[in-house]
């Protein structure tokens, strides 16, 4: 077993922020393995080379995958099998920011397979797993048998609120910064040269700018470009001690792929040389790639038979064609100044804008640019639609987000459509990250918003134009944003030690062309930047040149956008939900839901809204949902009165609603938050009733009278009758029952007073009996005879002190009263689960009897 061997090194103005490499000690028979440690943030990059190029490939093999392992957060994966699955947004994104710097330092020609895989180990939910494995795959692969021109260094930066780059930011420095870049580069003699560039707002950009923090800009972009030299210089030189202190590795020697032969490239110079040339004028892409198109298959079926000896002759001429081609397309471009369809270097293709395209949307927009168009949606809802994340961040969820889809339709071919490719969740990411930092905050705007853009045409630059397409739906939707953004991609051509940039180039331009450079913002500071480069790198000074040259195309494609729609509309549409948020304390959060969410569903039911609530640690947060405003308001009156509940007056009537059926009696909401027992003895006019489920249903609404509120806010009800008044409402039957004199015998009726005890008898909200003082069961009413109430008056118990108030009347029944009867009943009937009352109103007492 190989010893292991470490390297660590510190960084400019990033104390604390040491890197440490290490190789030797896991995956020994990797072709390059090594692990990288920030912080606690630790990956393990591995490189491994196929032995013999791919057969038939004309194009390199290389993939990198990033595997997101959830036990490095200490968590277990929330799949049902409790495994991690397939890769989520942000290791595809890793991966594609891996990749990018990478695939240009591999020797051209070369055809192998080469695998990266980079496996997150620790992930310390403070510094991010991406820059620690880019360095680790540059090394991984500088140390392995792999040919690869390396080492390649990356740094993140971010643009703080004291307006200066910060190197190596953690997830909470870095959300506390106005603008994030990530920077890949190589060294160039004394200089770095700069390969790959990602950049992006933040959630806090508007409000840091709003606060006087510098805008990034240009000339601050410019100059985070050069910052970025110094830790990519570091960073290399720490790579290489590692690579020092390995030794040199033995490369592995295959012979390189050659497309075509130089007599083949020289033969279809000579023959279709003028005729490609004239191909590169047609400025429709359809009519162009027809005429290519027949072109190849003249020049093919020409020189076929002259090289008839050559092994796969007809690949071969196709593969110079289209080498000639790009000659062309280059030399007329730096020696003309023009382009494949005519256009200046810094000229922009006609442009067009539509919004409200689609009139069931929430919002639409139809963005085109040349033969680019994308139609763009803003769909709306409230929180419980957030995009919920389950990666190694400490990000839970996000409220903004896009998705952009590129069907096969787009550019005129046929293909397989199984879901998004990397691609698409790259460019989808881009775009979202462009326009995310004038997407008011949820304070401001409590809507969940995702946008999409479906890309109806592509040649060239569609991630850009779904930038412009999301800021017009935006708009058309009514989301306040904070400005207009749009975005325009660049090129570069560089022949001759010359340098020409490309305003808004063609898909055949960013074949051709030598950079993909995308730039978004608004009129004065931009918000997103991805640059890829086919070449080992381009000297900042360019870039800098080619992001001015960026702004005043976005300036003029900013005022076609306004000439369409200025500025958001005033409202949301029709079709979008009206949304009321506000806070509550969050001690009332479990009010508002209801035990099992019957409060809160019971309103959802009733008026139609949608309603979340959620919290914040210090606050609740409720967000009302709905295409009706009226139905926000009403759904918010009721929360704001389990806030703030009315009282049930004594005496008064109310229209409810039964929202629970016991044995005992049913429950009746009356006022939010307020239910109330109508006891089974009030029920059936004057007769028994066995069931409460034989006089009312679930959701049946009726009228009730509140008999009495106890001390504790519990509610004891009586059915409201013609001739109730807001007292005890007596049926008829019990006042020809009170006239005769009768026992309660004789005829059984409902029961007077209050059902359930004041303090310990009182019947529960929930369906259970109140305990006495003591903690036990209460015990039936019984007179001071036992159970023979053949005659004679009887005595109560006074169980509950002084009144609080005055007594019932007194009703003229005479001998029995119906109320023990009834009572007896129950007690037969149910055994002792009868409330037992400490106060009686009627009786011929009246009042209370003595303990």
């Amino acid at each position: 077993m190989a010893d292991a061997i470490s390297v660590t090194g510190a960084f400019t103005r990033a104390e604390g922020k040491d890197a440490t490499f290490e190789t030797g000690l896991l995956a020994p028979l990797a072709g390059g393995a090594v692990t990288a440690r920030m912080g606690d943030t630790v990956v393990l990059v591995t490189a491994t080379c196929a032995k013999s190029p791919r057969e038939g490939a004309d194009f390199f093999p290389l993939t990198v995958d990033v595997e997101e392992r959830m036990y490095a957060a200490g968590r277990i994966p929330g799949s049902f099998f409790r495994r991690e699955a397939r890769a989520g947004e942000q290791a595809i994104l890793t991966c594609r920011l891996i990749d990018r710097p990478l695939r240009p330092s591999f020797p051209d020609g070369f055809r192998n397979e080469v695998h990266v895989v980079a496996t997150v180990l620790g992930a310390d939910q403070s510094n991010p797993y991406d820059i620690a494995a880019l360095n680790a795959a540059s090394l991984a692969l500088s140390i392995s048998p792999i040919p690869f021109d390396g080492p390649i260094g990356a740094v993140r930066l971010s643009w703080s609120s004291s307006g200066e780059w910060v190197p190596f930011p953690t997830y909470e420095e870095g959300d506390a910064s106005a603008f994030e870049m990530v920077v890949a580069g190589r060294l160039d003699g004394d200089d770095v040269a700069v390969m790959m560039v990602e950049a992006g707002g933040t959630a806090t950009t508007w409000e840091l700018y709003s606060n006087g923090v510098p805008k990034v800009d240009e000339d601050v972009l410019a100059g985070g470009l050069e910052a970025a030299k110094t830790w990519i210089r570091e960073m290399i030189e720490l790579q290489q001690q590692m690579i020092d202190a390995v030794g040199p590795a033995a490369k592995i020697d295959v012979p390189l792929a050659v497309d075509y032969t130089e007599d083949i490239l020289a033969a279809v110079r000579d023959t279709a040389a003028d005729r490609i040339d004239t191909t590169q004028r047609i400025a429709d892409k359809a009519d162009r790639q027809a005429a290519e198109a027949a072109l190849a298959a003249d020049v093919i079926a020409e020189l076929d038979e002259r090289f008839s000896d050559e092994v796969g002759a007809a690949r071969q001429i196709g593969s110079a064609i289209r080498t000639v081609t790009k000659e062309a397309v280059r030399r007329r471009i730096v020696a003309e100044g023009v382009r494949i369809d005519g256009r200046a270097t810094d000229q922009l293709r006609p442009l067009m804008c539509q919004v409200g395209v689609i009139p069931t949307a929430h919002g639409s927009g139809l963005f085109q640019r040349g033969e680019t168009q994308v139609l763009n949606f803003t769909t709306l809802g409230i929180g419980r639609s957030d995009m919920l994340i389950d990666d190694l961040s400490p990000t839970e969820k996000k409220r903004y987000f896009h998705h952009y889809n590129f069907p096969p339709f787009s550019t005129g071919e046929t293909g397989f459509m199984r879901g998004p490719k990397r691609r698409e969740i790259g460019h989808g990411a881009l775009a979202e990250r462009a326009v995310f930092p004038v997407v008011p905050g949820y304070e401001d705007w409590p809507y969940t918003v995702r946008t999409v853009s479906e890309v109806m045409a592509s040649n060239g630059s569609s991630s850009m134009a779904s930038v412009c397409g999301s800021t017009l739906s935006l708009m058309d939707a009514g989301v306040p944003i904070k400005a207009p953004v749009a975005g325009v991609a660049m090129g570069l051509v560089h022949a001759d030690g010359a340098w020409v940039t490309l305003t808004d180039i063609l898909g055949a331009e960013d074949a051709f062309g030598d950079m993909d450079f995308k730039v978004a913002g608004t009129t004065d500071f931009i918000t997103a930047l991805q640059l890829d480069t086919k070449i080992s790198g381009i000297p900042a000074s360019v870039l800098a040149d080619a992001l001015r040259q960026a702004h005043s195309a976005r300036l003029d494609i900013l005022d076609v956008m306004a000439e369409t729609i200025i500025e958001p509309r005033p409202d949301v549409r029709d079709t979008a939900p009206k949304i009321s948020s506000f806070e509550i304390p969050v001690e009332k959060i479990g009010e508002v839901i209801g035990p099992k969410g019957k409060v809160i569903n019971a309103i959802q039911s009733e008026t139609g809204a949608d309603i979340s609530v959620d919290d914040d640690g210090a606050v609740g947060i409720v967000a009302i949902a709905s295409t009706d405003r009226g139905a926000v308001l009403e759904a918010e009156r009721q929360i704001k009165l389990i806030l703030d509940p009315p009282t049930a007056d004594v005496g008064a009537t109310y229209r409810g609603r039964v929202v629970n059926i016991t044995k005992f009696g049913a429950f009746v909401n009356i006022l939010p938050g307020r239910d109330g027992l109508v006891h089974i003895s009030k029920l059936g006019g004057g007769r028994r009733i066995d069931r409460v489920e034989d006089v009312l249903e679930l959701g049946e609404e009726i009228d009730v009278i509140v008999e009495d509120v106890d001390p504790n806010g519990k509610i004891s009800l009586i059915p409201k009758t013609e001739d109730s008044d807001g007292g005890e409402a007596p049926s008829s039957r019990r006042r020809e029952m009170s006239r005769a004199g009768t026992d309660g015998g004789a005829s059984r009726g409902e029961s007077r007073g209050h059902v359930g005890d004041r303090d310990s008898g009182r019947t529960d909200r929930d369906g259970g009996f109140g305990r006495h003082r003591d903690g036990g069961r209460p015990e039936p009413r019984r007179s001071e005879a036992g159970r023979d109430h053949a005659g004679g008056e009887q005595r109560r118990e006074d169980r509950s002190g002084p009144r609080s108030r005055p007594p019932a009347p007194v009703s003229s029944a005479k001998g029995v009263s119906f109320e023990d009867s009834f009572d007896l009943e129950l007690e037969r009937e149910f055994g002792e689960l009868g409330p037992d009352p400490r106060v009686r109103r009627g009786g011929r007492r009246g009042g209370r009897g003595p303990r």
